[in-house]
């Protein structure tokens, strides 16, 4: 029998060697490339981040508006259903008793009952005092009788307060709920913000968000109280309400931005303004959207310090106006309340509330 060989193997060579190292050398390529350095996301110039952050934060600033509105609902459907509870609870109190004095004549009634009438009166030895005293009973047993239908109405005004409890109890679960996804919203979109801003150098940053204030002034952070002072002391507001609302603007330059805020120390747009009325004697509605609608519209060539003057389509940003085309407003996470140009965003209307 003739031995098996082993067939010998062929070499590689010519060619054949150099496309077997190109498919080699490819392969790295590609490899590298899914390792992510031949993948890297394309670096956005400070310009691009900008735009995607101002687009963030005004599209957080909507659902800030829309999440202070359902706040105050829900804070609203709270109180309702604190107060429907408590008169539940009162009604409860009297209906008990009411209860008690009826038990206590029915376990009265039943320990002297059994004869019938008749044979009371046969077997009397004082007739007359026992008709006086049937008519008594008479009397009292309709007064009886009305007892008892209070204590049937008492019962049904409980049944209905207790129904009217559990529709606002619904109502305000609902608003909570809605509360919760808004809230979701607002701190994801300014999550997004922040992570595009940490992407930048901090010469870079500081240009995007308008932090680029000389020490002092009373436009960036940590404004100069005195000097804040003096310029609110210059405004020359319309009247006391006016200028007791722009004085308190300018107090409150450099205050952080906290998103549902309403001060004293960290406001959002429409809390700024809100707290600064108040401090002038005059209650504001809580949003933007309400707060339009809360004085006389004046055109912007009408505009007089303490004006509220609001931006974008949907009317979701709003500052107070301080003169020479200037307004003080909360802007977003990113800047601190801070005067700014009014046409530094698109102009949607303005209201005069004092």
């Amino acid at each position: 029998m003739a031995a098996h060989r082993r067939p010998r193997q062929r070499s590689l060579g010519g060619s054949t060697a150099r496309t077997a190292a190109t498919l080699v050398l490819a392969g790295a390529a590609t490899a590298t490339a899914f390792d992510g350095t031949g993948n890297a996301e394309p670096r956005l110039t400070p310009a691009q981040v900008k735009a995607e952050v101002d687009k963030l934060y005004q599209e957080a600033e909507a659902t800030t508006e829309t999440y202070d509105g359902t706040r105050e609902k829900a804070d609203a459907a709270q109180r309702r259903l604190n107060a429907l509870r408590d008169e539940a609870a009162r009604r409860q109190q009297r209906l008990n008793t009411a209860r008690e004095a009826l038990g206590t004549f029915a376990a009265a009634q039943y320990r002297a009952g059994g004869i019938d009438p008749s044979w009371q009166l046969a077997l009397s030895s004082d007739p007359e005092r026992y008709l006086d005293g049937a008519a008594f009973a008479e009397r009292a047993g309709e007064r009886r009788e009305g007892a008892v239908a209070r204590v049937r109405g008492q019962l049904r005004e409980i049944e209905q307060l207790r129904g009217a409890a559990r529709v606002e109890l619904a109502s305000l679960r609902s608003r909570q709920a809605e509360l919760k996804r808004q809230k979701r919203t607002i701190t994801g979109k300014l999550a997004q913000a922040r992570d595009l801003l940490e992407r930048l150098s901090p010469r870079e940053r500081a240009q995007v968000t308008g932090d680029v204030s000389a020490p002092g002034d009373a436009s960036g952070p940590g404004a100069d109280t005195g000097t804040a002072s003096a310029q609110a002391g210059s405004v020359a507001a319309p009247d006391a309400r006016a200028a007791a609302a722009v004085a308190y603007a300018y107090r409150k330059l450099g205050s952080p931005y906290v998103w549902g805020a309403s001060g004293p120390d960290a406001f959002d747009c429409s809390g700024l303004a809100q707290a600064a009325y108040r401090s002038a004697g005059i209650s504001l509605p809580r949003t933007t959207y309400q707060q339009i609608n809360a004085g006389r519209r004046v055109s912007r060539s009408q505009l007089q310090p303490g004006d509220l003057v609001f931006f974008y389509s949907g009317i979701s940003h709003v500052g107070i106006y301080v003169g020479d085309g200037r307004m003080i407003h909360a802007p977003n996470p990113s800047a601190p309340v801070r005067l700014a140009p009014v046409d530094e965003m698109p102009f949607a209307g303005a209201a005069r509330v004092a």
